[in-house]
Formats: structure tokens, C-alpha cells, sequence
């Protein structure tokens, strides 16, 4: 009995401690309170990241054109007061055909004319035999050429009309007698060695494929004071380039033709009534003139 009654006041004593702790108790085991919001971290807007500045590429160099060289800029000539002395007139070379009796219109029907525009007008007026069909003439299908462009430009073969570069047409025709007429174009921008190294390549060729062929370099004809090119090609220009195809006619056994010493007038430039206007080429009067001279002065 006494050992229940003991029990008893235990129990009670458990019961009534738990009843003071359990508030504590709960407060500690209870969710925890609510934790404050976190302070938001000021907004920093991120530094935008440098421009680059737009790369500028270097401006390039301008292309030089490949040769033919660029010529300076000159003032146009003035009329020489006394006509520059034309190459050959008074030199002692055998080189140079000197005069000789008339050799006829057979000796000129016998010459293939190889050259540029001033030797396309020979066809374009009709002063050969033939006329305006013509097989003398040989010059490239637009009438032009360019001394720079002789190791590779073709011409007009006129025994079938087809286009042939030089040689071959040297090849086929091997012609009596050649003249030749370049340079003109050559002056503005070709110096003393280029100009010789071109004209002189042609002509030995043209010996090597066809020996038997008497080869005459005729001089580049003059310009009018008309021409509107002077500060490009003027008679100057083309008075230097001629001795430099007498030189070339010497160091082949070439002959040499002197056919500007009959064009020129006293005053240094073509004479008016043997141009067709523009001031550089030969019009009907003009070139009844030179085949006058071919015929005689002849290579006999």
C-alpha cells in the first residue's frame, strides 16, 4: 500500500514538471522564425565592355600599271626654231639607202609593208598596186601597233586574211623585200635600250626565218604642229627614236631609209599638205611622196 501511494506521488510530480516545461520545450522545437528578408545588393550595372574602334584598313598602294612606263608630264613643244637634222640625212653609213636612179613601180610592187597605223594608211588610201585590197600591207586587224607588242601581236595575212603572229607570217610568205615602219607609238614611253631591244629582236628574227629577204628600216615619220599628243610624241622624241633605228639597221646589216628628211619642213614638223588632218598621219599627197623616195632610193 505504501509503496503504491509513493508511485503515485511520483507521477504526479512527472505530470506536474512536464506541464511547466512545455512551453520551453516547444519553443525550441517549433519552426524557427521566419528569417528576415535578405537586403537586395544595389543593382550595379555591369560596365559594358570598350568599343573597339572600326579597324580602317590602310589604303593600298595603287597598282602601277605593267609596262609601258608612265611618262612625265612636259609642256607641249614649241616650234623648234631650226628642224631637228633627221638621222641618216648626212651620215656616211652604207647603212643608209642613199639616192639612186628611179627603180620603178616593179621595185615597189615587190616590198611587203610590215608596220603600224601610218603604214595601214598605204591600204586605206589605196596607193599600192591593188588598191584598197592590197597584199602589201601587213599590219594587225585594227591598223595599230605598238613596237612593245611586236613578239607576240599578229597581223593580217593578206594571202588568206586569217591573223598570224609575225613570224609565222615571215614563214609562209618569206617576202623579197621587207620595210618596216615602227616606233611612232614607242616614243612616249620606251627609253634608248627597251626601243632597241624590241626593234632588234624582230628584225633578227625575221632574217633568221627568212635569210634571203632584203629587211629596210624606214624612219618614223613627223608629226604636224597640230597634233594634240606634242607633250607625248613630238619630233624630239621621234628624231632620237630614228637614230635608234639606224643603229638597229647597222647591228643587223638592216638597211636604213631616211624618209622624214622629204616629210619634215623647215619648220620641224610634218608638212600640212601631207596630213590628213589629225597631225600625225599621211593622207594621198603624203604617201605618193614617200613611195617616191622608196623608189628612188632604192637597194639595188
Amino acid at each position: 500500500m505504501r509503496r503504491s501511494k509513493f508511485s503515485f506521488i511520483i507521477a504526479a510530480a512527472l505530470l506536474l514538471a512536464a506541464f511547466v516545461f512545455l512551453p520551453s520545450c516547444s519553443a525550441l522545437t517549433g519552426p524557427p522564425p521566419s528569417a528576415p528578408e535578405p537586403t537586395a545588393e544595389p543593382t550595379v550595372e555591369p560596365t559594358p565592355e570598350p568599343t573597339a574602334e572600326p579597324t580602317v584598313e590602310p589604303a593600298s598602294e595603287p597598282t602601277a600599271e605593267p609596262t609601258p612606263e608612265t611618262t612625265p608630264e612636259t609642256t607641249p613643244e614649241t616650234a623648234p626654231e631650226t628642224a631637228p637634222e633627221p638621222a641618216g640625212e648626212n651620215e656616211a653609213s652604207d647603212t643608209v639607202l642613199r639616192g639612186s636612179e628611179d627603180m620603178g613601180q616593179e621595185y615597189v610592187d615587190g616590198i611587203t609593208f610590215l608596220g603600224d597605223s601610218t603604214t595601214y594608211g598605204m591600204k586605206y588610201y589605196g596607193v599600192l598596186s591593188g588598191g584598197k585590197d592590197t597584199k602589201q600591207v601587213w599590219t594587225p586587224s585594227n591598223g595599230t601597233f605598238t613596237l612593245s607588242y611586236q613578239s607576240f601581236i599578229s597581223i593580217v595575212y593578206p594571202e588568206d586574211g586569217t591573223e598570224l603572229p609575225i613570224r609565222d607570217a615571215v614563214k609562209l610568205k618569206k617576202p623579197a623585200m621587207m620595210i618596216i615602219t615602227l616606233g611612232v607609238n614607242g616614243v612616249s614611253f620606251m627609253d634608248e635600250d627597251y626601243f632597241k631591244s624590241e626593234y632588234k629582236d624582230l628584225v633578227s628574227d625575221i632574217m633568221e626565218i627568212s635569210p634571203e629577204t632584203k629587211v629596210i628600216l624606214q624612219s618614223i615619220f613627223p608629226v604636224a604642229s597640230n597634233y594634240d599628243k606634242l607633250d607625248k610624241i613630238n619630233n624630239d622624241k621621234i628624231t632620237k627614236a630614228n637614230a635608234w633605228v639606224l643603229e638597229v639597221a647597222e647591228e643587223t646589216g638592216a638597211k636604213y631609209l631616211d624618209t622624214i628628211s622629204v616629210l619634215m619642213g623647215d619648220d620641224g614638223y610634218l608638212i600640212s599638205q601631207y596630213q590628213n588632218g589629225d597631225g600625225m598621219h599621211l593622207n594621198t599627197d603624203g604617201f605618193k611622196t614617200v613611195l617616191e623616195y622608196i623608189r628612188t632610193h632604192g637597194w639595188k
